[in-house]
């Protein structure tokens, strides 16, 4: 009987386990899923698109007129100079990962990541025979240890990836943080890979910043953002890139050669999202709402470290203060009735949760009791 190549020996699947949905009245804590419908007008657009035949093979790398638009945005929003030119649409942006990952690396290559990050980040270098290497970050804040990536550099560096704000821990890097790594990235001739996915659901009174847009930057971030999380469109897996010219010449090369290009029909629903800032906003307002009853409610229950979330809609708490492994913790909630995430599943998780606020506001409060009835009564 023939054998299963062995590039997935020992592959690991992030936080998949815990994922699965639970069983019947279990308050789901776990998903990165928006607990909102996506924009009427995204839905309507691409049913247009469907009844108007757009059906059929187009530009490999995302129709002009939306590559137009994602450049524009990223203008708009991010202070991202990049022409359409060097913007591929992508199969959501963990396909835009991997081709990121391809173009910077090749087997053998070091990538340094700020660990703890998410979990698909690891299992997708080993797939491509790529090393990462896990520089943690500051216990306290999540913030970058800049010391520590600098002392993680020799000669099979390739790239650094940095996702802010960041899955699983909500830190938002600073300016002058990204602009410390973009300048590292530049003394060691590394790239960068800017996961953005979050860009837009930042709670604290300085910006989301792109490498990208920063001196030094441009040439060698390449930047992957999509319109799962700010839009809730997570399962039509729409993503892009935006980079060097070089780099984008590869990713349309990869793209072409996997996945051909994303649905033709959906491609003009995805600029019409670019243009939905009053739900975004409306998202962001409840997100907000739910961030303050978690925090408030955790807040209460000993043994619980919470470091206030910054950005994205996690968060994650240290449960050492309980006596308990991060595990321990996990199946002792799902036993109350709450699924959460132990985070000794990902490098630099150990002692750790993740939660996230993007289920209703009922989910979370009535998660809350059962988790205060469990651990205070």
């Amino acid at each position: 009987m023939p054998q299963v190549s062995g590039r997935y020996e020992g592959l690991g699947v992030g936080f998949a386990p815990y994922l699965q949905p639970p069983g019947e009245g279990v308050m789901r804590w776990t998903v990165g899923e928006p607990g909102f419908d996506t924009p009427n007008e995204v839905i309507e657009t691409a049913i247009q698109g469907l009844k108007d035949g757009k059906t059929k093979y187009t530009r490999g790398a995302g129709s002009l007129e939306l590559c137009n638009a994602v450049s524009d945005y990223i203008k708009e929003k991010h202070k991202i100079n990049c022409p359409a030119e060097d913007i591929v649409i992508t199969p959501g942006a963990k396909q835009g990962l991997l081709y990121s990952f391809l173009i910077t690396t090749m087997p053998g290559d070091e990538v340094i990541l700020l660990a703890p990050s998410w979990a698909s980040y690891e299992p997708m270098l080993k797939f491509i025979g790529a090393i990462p290497i896990h520089v943690p970050v500051n216990k306290d804040t999540f913030h970058p240890d800049l010391d520590a990536i600098r002392n993680s550099i020799n000669e099979k560096t390739k790239m650094i990836l940095i996702n802010s704000p960041c899955n699983p821990t909500g830190a938002v890097f600073t300016p002058s943080e990204i602009q410390e790594i973009v300048d590292i990235a530049k003394e060691y001739d590394l790239w960068i890979v800017s996961d953005e996915i979050y860009a837009r659901l930042v709670w604290v009174d300085y910006p989301h910043v792109s490498p990208a847009s920063l001196p030094g930057g441009a040439e060698r971030t390449i930047v992957v953002n999509g319109w799962s999380k700010s839009w809730a469109m997570t399962g039509m897996r729409l993503g892009f890139l935006a980079g060097p010219t070089n780099a984008m010449k590869a990713a349309a090369k990869s793209q072409a050669n996997s996945a051909s290009h994303v649905p033709t029909f959906l491609m003009d629903a995805a600029k019409v999202a670019l243009k939905c800032d009053n739900e975004v906003q409306k998202f962001n307002n409840e997100y907000l709402k739910r961030k303050d009853i978690m925090v408030k409610g955790l807040s209460k229950i000993p043994g619980l470290r919470i470091v206030e979330p910054e950005g994205a809609f996690y968060l994650f708490i240290d449960v050492t203060g309980t006596g308990m492994t991060d595990v321990e913790f996990a199946n002792g909630a799902l036993d109350a009735g709450v699924q959460l995430i132990p985070a000794s599943l990902i490098t630099g998780g150990s002692g750790f949760i993740r939660v996230s606020y993007a289920c209703s506001e009922e989910v979370i409060i009535e998660g809350l009791e059962r988790l205060k009835k469990w651990l205070l009564e």
